[in-house]
């Protein structure tokens, strides 16, 4: 049973979840990688299952009956003119018979040898696929905390433009009051007092619906009465390095472009076990058997054997399963070339919005100083009477909208630098 959220995540201080904590529990409790690594258990109990053939088979029997002793003549098993009588008797006896039966492969031309190393190359291929699904987890994991974060930001800046809007709305009482500004400016301080908490409703709404998805991304079923912590990612080492540079470190640590590689190994491997099937197949057994209608006293023997197995013609069955096993390696290739041609592309885009964002970091900033003197102006000639009322709303307008801008900048390099570590393979 899952735990509620505030159970999972004890802060130092108040209910307040980190970074750190919301990829620690996603890494524990996200269900996609709980999957993930069953099928890794899975596959390679697979390769022990292919293994087994390569092992001695041992059976044992038991067996016991209660039946007649009638004979029964049978042409071929008699010699020829021998006479032998039918019985007839209702007599009944028991019957034991026990066996062990031993039995080795020998040589089969690989066909069972190369299966068992296919099998473990595919274990070893999902493998990188529950670690490529980790990194997935995790960029998951990071977006949804940054994008908790921005609309927790959003609701600073909805609440600041309510405070203000309230403020406005007292000098405006004041002003008309004493009849140096129309009445006309009351009525829209009034809405603009209205729009703004409707825009903090929406915010704080926004930001509950933020922190939901948070939990899910961590795989936690549980309430969402607890805060993220103004965190988010320092640059990143090489981030401004050419896509041909980064690609390098891409191709080593991508889990997805491993996994393909350890596919095609697979693949090769499984092309030369179907050729064994073309040859003959050598194993040697043993077997030991003790019967007697009395268990006291068995009577026992035993035999050694070496066999040979061929199948000279199947219908075409082993040409068309060598021609499938080859398919499936041209497969695999070709996927191992989309994959690197996928990394690139992902490289590339999470370099070049990592650029974008910190640039238009540096304009959101700009932007929200100009706005913040643009409403210190229109303050100052609005309580003067040189401005009026439009002019007021229209700054404090631009401000709010600037903030909003500098919190999307900030969310946009967050999640570009996590699509970054994604794209690189680093955890």
């Amino acid at each position: 049973m899952i735990p509620p959220l505030a159970l999972v995540f004890v802060a130092a201080q108040a209910n307040v979840v980190t970074l750190e904590e919301a990829l620690k529990t996603a890494r524990e409790r996200q269900p996609q990688l709980m999957q993930a690594h069953a099928n890794t258990g899975a596959a390679e109990a697979r390769a022990g299952e292919a293994r087994a053939g390569l092992l001695p088979q041992v059976n044992g029997t038991a067996a016991y009956e209660r039946t007649t002793s009638n004979f029964v003549a049978h042409p071929g098993f008699v010699p020829g003119g021998a006479s032998f009588n039918t019985t007839q008797s209702l007599t009944t006896y028991n019957f034991f018979n026990f066996g062990l039966n031993a039995q080795q492969l020998l040589w089969d031309f690989g066909l069972t040898l190369d299966t068992w190393r296919a099998a473990k190359k595919t274990a070893l291929s999902q493998e990188e696929t529950e670690r490529a699904t980790r990194l997935l987890v995790e960029l998951n994991a990071r977006s949804a905390y940054f994008n908790a974060r921005a609309q927790k930001e959003l609701v600073v800046v909805a609440q600041d433009n309510l405070g203000n809007q309230r403020k406005h709305l007292t000098q405006v009482e004041g002003f008309v009051a004493v009849g140096t500004h129309p009445e006309i400016d009351l009525a829209q301080s009034r809405t603009d007092v209205a729009n703004a908490k409707v825009q903090l409703i929406n915010a704080e709404n926004a930001y509950e619906s933020a922190k939901a998805t948070l939990n899910q991304a961590m795989g936690v079923e549980g309430p969402t009465d607890y805060d993220v912590a103004a965190e988010t990612l320092p640059p990143l080492e090489g981030e401004d390095l050419a896509t041909d540079r980064l690609l390098v470190e891409a191709v080593q640590h991508r889990p997805e472009l491993a996994s393909l590689e350890r596919q095609i190994e697979a693949a090769a491997l499984t092309v030369h076990a179907q050729r064994g099937a073309y040859f003959p197949s050598f194993s040697t057994g043993m077997a030991v058997t003790a019967a007697s209608t009395d268990i006291t006293d068995l009577g026992w023997n035993g035999n050694l054997s070496l066999s040979m197995t061929w199948g000279i013609f199947q219908g075409l069955l082993t040409r068309e399963t060598v021609r499938e096993a080859r398919y499936k390696l041209t497969a695999a290739d070709a996927a191992r070339d989309l994959e690197r041609q996928q990394i690139r592309l992902e490289v590339d885009q999470a370099r070049l919005a990592v650029r974008a964002a910190k640039e238009a970091i540096s304009a959101a900033d700009e932007a929200l100083f100009n706005a913040k003197e643009r409403l210190r102006l229109a303050e100052g000639r609005y309580q003067t009477g040189v401005g009026n009322i439009i002019e007021l709303g229209d700054a404090q307008l631009a401000l709010t909208q600037a903030a909003a801008q500098k919190v999307q900048a900030d969310f946009n390099l967050a999640t570009a630098r996590a699509q970054l570590l994604k794209a690189l393979g680093r955890s």
